[in-house]
């Protein structure tokens, strides 16, 4: 609004929603007759956000006789298709939060009676939201604004760890009871185009599988198939729910100790444990024909997250390879998998 009247100030102050006030520098400003447009460049210090150096456009209209402010999807920010989510369907992927903000800094700059139209803009956002969960959340063509408290914490887990929920929130608004946790993109993908497993239940938890279990429980969730690569699901069935390789790994050692329970002579059990990655234990099993394996971890898997929610929903669980090849699954996992329709022929 500012530009409107010729002035172009290299920064703005703003209040975050936290009561901190920011001095924001301004990349470049224009004006019109009507308002103006301004750009900001994303700085996310140390947390490593693909959007980090990026432009963010925001162009203001008066709109008289319409007090409103409404919001406009420009260039590289999406829409939101699917219900679950904070924005309705058909709104710009713009979040309350950075909707207040901007509220908040707009109204007492309009003139009596008058509104604005807000158009958030991101230069090659589109190209960049495929590197995020937004395409399985349902917001297609471009990047989400979202935030709660307008200032980026470095390195933040809690703020990853949040931007996984949606994903359950949307399946549970689709209607389902019943969804598939997979820790990546890998597994996703064997999920949905080879086992048929539908697309808007499958929800990526990454290393936070104990934490995206009790999201489920939140959203009132009540069957829950964990499927994915054999180095994650050991870990869950040695009771381990953080799953990152620093927090803790044991996975040959918790195979080791399976195989060793289901009778595998000790050769077996030394070569496995001189494996460095599970996916290079796998022709040992074959060989000692210890397949059967596989199975008794998926069960484990579920018990232990059962347990881990205090048995606030049911768990099965179904083991894969790198190569997407079924290796083992409990009992919970076919009933959970046939209720979803899954091909596992």
């Amino acid at each position: 609004m500012l530009a409107m009247q010729g002035l172009m100030p290299p920064c703005v102050e703003l209040t975050t929603p936290g009561g901190n006030r920011l001095l924001v520098p301004i990349y470049s400003a224009e004006g019109f007759a009507d308002g103006g447009r301004a750009c900001v460049i994303k700085d996310a210090g140390d947390d490593p956000d693909i959007t980090d150096g990026v432009s963010i456009w925001a162009e203001v209209r008066l709109t008289l006789q319409q007090p409103q402010i409404t919001f406009v999807a420009g260039e590289g920010i999406g829409k939101v298709t699917l219900p679950g989510l904070q924005i309705s369907v058909g709104e710009p992927a713009i979040n309350p939060v950075p909707r207040q903000m901007i509220e908040a800094a707009i109204r007492p700059l309009l003139p009596e009676n008058a509104g604005a139209r807000v158009t958030i803009s991101i230069p090659g956002g589109e190209k960049l939201a495929r590197r995020t969960l937004n395409p399985t959340l349902g917001i297609v063509g471009g990047l989400s604004i979202i935030g709660t408290t307008g200032i980026v914490e470095p390195m933040s887990e809690e703020a990853f760890k949040s931007s996984l929920k949606p994903q359950i929130s949307v399946a549970k608004a689709l209607g389902f009871d019943s969804i598939v946790m997979v820790p990546g993109k890998i597994g996703q993908d064997f999920a949905v185009h080879r086992y048929g497993l539908p697309a808007v239940a499958v929800v990526q938890t990454s290393n936070f599988i104990g934490y995206m279990l009790e999201s489920a429980v939140e959203f009132g969730i009540k069957d829950v198939l964990l499927f994915g690569h054999l180095g994650k699901l050991v870990k869950v069935a040695g009771g381990v729910f953080h799953t990152h390789n620093r927090m803790a790994d044991a996975r040959m050692e918790t195979l080791a100790a399976y195989m060793a329970a289901e009778g595998a002579p000790q050769a077996a059990v030394r070569a496995v444990l001189e494996c460095t990655t599970t996916e290079a234990a796998i022709p040992i099993l074959q060989v000692y024909s210890l397949e059967p394996v596989y199975s008794v971890l998926a069960r484990r898997a579920s018990i232990r997250a059962q347990r881990f929610v205090f048995e606030d929903l049911a768990v099965g669980t179904a083991i894969v390879s790198m190569k997407g090849e079924l290796l083992g699954l409990d009992d919970s996992a076919r009933r959970i998998g046939g209720s979803l329709a899954w091909n596992i022929n």
